[in-house]
């Protein structure tokens, strides 16, 4: 069964979705991880596999389910700025404000890289701009902290648009 395992992850990371296949009508839980602690789904979305992530939601995976550093593929998806796959997780379940284990919400993430147009998604899909890490930092605050000006700018916009 570990050979099967390890084929299963590699197939997350690759979007080999026939492998994949096989391997859940085979018994490997849909909830697996790697050795490093990473869930089939946060390998997909990692990677931007969008079918894989949709078949792996369709199959019970859980779009909470955080890695061994406490990240949740909502959060991953965010700070490489593939809303399609955000979008995936979303609409399977995942909360857009889930934080990872250091309190960081996909926006903070998603505003730490400069992904401006994930920001702009998040904010229009509910995401709060006054939820903080662990730090006491608000999205805004970690933009600002990691020189992102486009998230930022994209940040103030929308603070100032919900005050008009």
């Amino acid at each position: 069964m570990a050979a099967l395992v390890a084929l299963t992850v590699d197939a997350a990371r690759s979007g080999d979705l026939t492998t994949i296949e096989h391997a859940l009508a085979e018994g490997v839980p849909v909830g697996t991880t790697s050795p490093r602690g990473d869930s089939l789904l946060m390998l997909a979305a990692y990677h931007g596999q969008l079918s894989t992530v949709h078949l792996l939601l369709s199959r019970g995976a859980d779009p909470e389910q955080v890695d061994a550093r406490g990240q949740t593929p909502l959060g991953v998806a965010a700070f490489k700025g593939l809303i399609n796959v955000a979008e995936t997780l979303v609409a399977g379940g995942a909360s857009v404000d889930a934080a990872s284990a250091d309190g960081r919400t996909p926006l903070m993430m998603a505003a730490a890289f400069n992904q401006t147009e994930m920001v702009e998604w998040l904010l229009d899909i509910g995401a709060s701009p006054e939820a903080r890490d662990g730090n006491g930092l608000t999205a805004l605050d970690v933009a600002r902290a990691m020189g992102a000006a486009d998230a930022v700018d994209a940040l103030i916009r929308d603070a100032h648009d919900t005050l008009a």
